[in-house]
C-alpha cells in the first residue's frame, strides 16, 4: 500500500488524522515513534531549520523538496507537505506536484498568497486572484502520478477580505478539484464550526500555539468536519525551549555533568536513532575470514 493510499483511509476512518509538524528529518522520526499516524512537513519550521530565518518567503523550493526527500526517506507514515504557492504559476504547480511525488509526499498543500508568502498566522498577506489559484489546482490535478496524492488547497482569504471570501475562494478550489481544503487562519468559534459545511468538503485545521485561531480539541474538530489536524509548530518551539534551557545552564555553571538531566543519554539516542539496526545489517554484508 502506498502512503497516499494510506491516507485516504486514514481520511475515511472515522477519525481526525492528527499530524505534528517535522522541520526536519529527526522530529519526523520522532512524531512516528510517538505513534501519530502521519507527519506535517512546515514551512515554518522548515525555514527555521534550513536558514534560521521566519517563515516569510526566504526558503526556496529546492531546499523544501530536500527537507520532503528526507522526511519521507526515514519515515514510513503518510507525510503531508507544505508547497508554499507552489512556486510560481501552474507550470511551476506541475513541477513542485511532480517532484514533491517523487519524493514519497503523500499529501500537497498549495495556496492563494504571491510571492514572498508570510506565515498563515502573520500580517502583510497578499493573494492572487480566485481564478488564478483555481488553474493552479487544476494544474496540480493534472500532474499528480498517483490518483490518492493527496490535493491541499488553502485559501488565506481571511486576513485579506474576510471570512465570506475565504469561504467563496475554498467552494470554488473543491470545485477545481482539490481533495481537502484548509481555510487559514480561522478567528473565532463560529467560524470554525461553520466552515465545513458552508464549503462541503473536509477540511484540515490548523493548531498553532497563540496563532489566530482558536485552539480544539482533535475530537471536537472532527466533529464540526475537519478531517485532518496539523500541529506544525508543536515540535519546533518545545525543542526551542528545551535547547535554550539547557545551554542556559551550561553557560551558568560552565560545566556539562548539571545538564545531564535535561537530556537523553549516549546509549538511549543510538538505540532511538537505529544505530543496531544499521550495524546488524552492515555485519551481514561483510566477507568470512578464511
Amino acid at each position: 500500500m502506498t502512503r497516499a493510499r494510506k491516507l485516504r483511509e486514514l481520511l475515511s476512518s472515522g477519525e481526525i488524522v492528527m499530524a505534528p509538524g517535522a522541520y526536519d528529518a529527526w522530529s519526523a522520526r520522532m512524531i512516528e515513534a510517538a505513534g501519530f499516524p502521519a507527519v506535517y512537513m512546515t514551512g515554518y519550521g522548515v525555514s527555521a531549520s534550513v536558514l534560521g530565518r521566519p517563515d516569510i518567503g526566504l526558503i526556496s523550493f529546492a531546499e523544501m523538496l530536500d527537507a520532503a526527500r528526507n522526511i519521507c526517506a526515514c519515515t514510513t507514515v503518510p507525510v503531508i507537505a507544505d508547497a508554499d504557492n507552489g512556486y510560481g504559476g501552474a507550470l511551476n504547480v506541475v513541477r513542485t506536484v511532480q517532484e514533491y511525488e517523487r519524493a514519497g509526499v503523500a499529501a500537497i498543500q498549495l495556496e492563494d498568497q504571491v510571492m514572498p508568502k508570510r506565515c498563515g498566522h502573520m500580517e502583510g498577506k497578499q493573494l492572487i486572484p480566485k481564478e488564478e489559484m483555481v488553474a493552479k489546482l487544476r494544474a496540480a490535478v493534472y500532474a499528480r502520478k498517483d490518483p490518492d496524492t493527496v490535493i491541499i488547497a488553502r485559501t488565506d482569504a481571511i486576513a485579506v477580505n474576510g471570512y465570506e471570501d475565504a469561504i467563496d475562494r475554498a467552494v470554488a478550489y473543491r470545485a477545481a478539484g482539490a481533495d481537502v481544503i484548509f481555510v487559514e487562519a480561522l478567528q473565532t468559534p463560529e467560524q470554525v464550526a461553520s466552515a465545513a459545511a458552508r464549503v462541503g468538503a473536509p477540511l484540515m485545521a490548523n493548531m498553532v500555539e497563540h496563532g489566530k485561531t482558536p485552539l480544539e480539541s482533535a475530537e471536537k474538530l472532527y466533529e464540526q468536519g475537519f478531517r485532518i489536524a496539523i500541529y506544525p509548530v508543536v515540535s519546533l518551539y518545545a525543542a526551542t525551549k528545551a535547547l535554550e534551557n539547557v545551554l542556559a545552564t551550561l553557560k551558568s555553571e560552565q560545566d556539562l555533568r548539571p545538564c545531564m538531566a535535561q537530556e537523553v543519554d549516549f546509549p538511549t539516542f543510538n538505540r532511538k536513532i537505529g544505530l543496531q539496526e544499521l550495524r546488524t545489517l552492515e555485519a551481514g554484508f561483510a566477507c568470512e575470514t578464511p
